[in-house]
């Protein structure tokens, strides 16, 4: 066991655990619990923003990506950065004008339906479900890797910690730990960047000129083509990628934790320019790990690849380093389950329970109650989950998720947002139409049935051609939603003007509300 890492991990766990003891005194009500009573400013939350998105998928995933399969892991940093602009045009400002704590109040301010608001729950709950597998999967194998830890045992730990956040801290916990750890990552991140350009001469020419003999991919590695073979594939899944963020349930309830929609506004701003410096930083990740770590040793390590950038810092820093990077990407892990846990807690508990089940009639008290259980049993699930999917790379697990976001979500919101004779039956039409087809195509994908390098769980022919199901799947959400629509009468149109000036204006909003 790496003592220096261990004191670092120790040092981590220890923080966030006081961040949540702070919290949790400031945890009364449904509004703190779900929302930080809408009390964090724009640069707070664009903080809180990055340091939800930057997650396991990023950090690891995509440095292993771009290592192993040069020029196409680069995909995943582009289509992540470049989905800020859908959010931040389209989505963001009408999201916190017309919602309170759930993407399902959006939908239900036009479209007063229990079914409307319990298919959108469905979906919150099952897209925070795949993406948390993929942050639990990264977490285990670098527990496993650094202290010696068995991946089950691992796994468990970082589901333990990530429940005790939610049920005690609420948003408030979550949004610090997110905050803190947007930090480390990008400290961490930009003094390997450094350390890495350095080894290159601070020259790009040389840096490209000696990752085309570094690995066995030769010159091609520079060259689009050798992880995505397929063009309709990797347009597939630049479309999920940059469509998708837009649809993702832990992402969408950070706009309600500000007080109004200029606010919100200007925190997709900050986590813009973040998040993009941070993907910059993905090159000289990905590149160092190739030229300075070897293809060999990073999938020794991990058959995906999600070691490489720890095994870059001990390469380039020694133990230290190793262990604080690996510090790094536990806490990022942490920050990252701790919203997922909190998006899908909030859709049971506030949607499925709150307004289906009791009818609007629970008590606050009986509100965080349910919601501190749904925790507990969402992390449940989520932890049995990662167990059997060990083996597969965590941006193509994160990849998955988004595609049943931008097929399930992203639809819905748009059309309730811009479309007039949009209605409940097309609302939840598009809602299940969207996540049938996306889930069903990725469990007749090849990454489920062909023997695809650590992705494959069965052996056999795939009936769909594609690894990401994007290209299928969104369209077919957007389809769903105008055949209901069109089967079924108009909805109000006065309802449809009412809505409208509200998602533009805010106007009729209390602070928080």
């Amino acid at each position: 066991m790496n003592g220096t890492a261990f004191s670092l991990f120790l040092g981590i766990v220890a923080l966030t655990l006081v961040i949540t003891y702070f919290a949790s005194k400031k945890t009364k009500t449904t509004s703190d619990f779900y929302t930080a009573d809408g009390g964090l400013t724009g640069m707070q939350n664009g903080l809180a923003i990055a340091g939800d998105y930057m997650s396991a998928a990023s950090f690891l995933g995509i440095a292993g990506t771009i290592a192993l399969s040069g020029f196409d892991g680069f995909f995943y940093s582009i289509g992540f950065l470049v989905a800020y602009l859908v959010v931040l045009f389209l989505v963001a400002e009408p999201l916190r004008n017309l919602g309170k704590y759930t993407m399902a109040d959006m939908i239900a301010a036009r479209f007063n339906d229990k079914k409307v608001r319990g298919v959108a729950a469905l979906n919150t709950m099952a897209i925070s479900t795949f993406y948390m597998v993929a942050q639990l999967v990264g977490a285990g194998a670098l527990i496993k890797l650094l202290l010696g830890i068995e991946y089950i045992y691992s796994v468990l730990i970082v589901g333990v910690l990530m429940t005790v956040y939610v049920v005690f801290g609420g948003m408030t916990a979550t949004s610090w730990v997110q905050i803190v750890k947007a930090i480390l990552l990008m400290l961490g991140t930009f003094i390997i960047s450094v350390m890495v350009f350095a080894k290159f001469g601070f020259s790009f020419t040389e840096m490209f000129n000696q990752v085309k003999s570094a690995t066995p991919l030769g010159e091609s590695f520079l060259n689009p083509g050798n992880k995505f073979k397929d063009p309709l594939d990797t347009i597939s899944l630049n479309l999920a990628l940059v469509l998708g963020t837009a649809g993702l349930p832990h992402i969408l309830i950070r706009f309600f934790t500000v007080k109004d929609a200029p606010t919100a506004r200007k925190s997709v701003v900050y986590a813009t320019w973040l998040i993009g410096a941070f993907y910059i930083m993905t090159i000289f990740l990905g590149f160092g790990a190739a030229a300075f770590v070897g293809q060999d040793q990073i999938v020794a390590a991990n058959a995906a690849g999600n070691m490489a950038a720890p095994l870059l810092a001990e390469v380039l820093g020694g133990e230290f380093l190793f262990a604080f990077v690996s510090a790094v990407a536990f806490a990022t892990i942490l920050a990252v389950v701790a919203g997922l846990v909190l998006s899908a807690a909030s859709a049971f508990a506030h949607d499925f329970y709150t307004h289906i089940i009791r009818k609007g009639h629970a008590s606050e008290k009986e509100q965080m109650k349910a919601a501190k259980w749904a925790s507990v049993g969402v992390a449940f699930i989520s932890i049995i989950l990662a167990l059997f999917a060990q083996k597969l790379n965590v941006a193509f697990l994160v990849s998955l998720a988004f595609a049943v976001a931008a097929s399930a979500n992203l639809p819905i919101i748009l059309l309730t947002i811009f479309w007039k004779r949009f209605n409940t039956a097309g609302a939840v039409t598009g809602m299940l139409v969207g996540l049938i087809s996306s889930l069903v195509l990725v469990m007749i994908s090849p990454s489920v049935w062909s023997p695809v390098e650590g992705a494959a769980i069965l052996t056999g022919e795939a009936i769909f051609p594609l690894a990401n199901p994007g290209i299928v799947s969104i369209p077919l959400g957007f389809l769903g939603a105008f055949i209901g629509t069109m089967l079924f009468k108009p909805s109000d149109v006065d309802k449809f003007n009412e809505i409208l000036v509200k998602a533009n204006t805010g106007s009729g909003l209390r602070k928080g509300a």
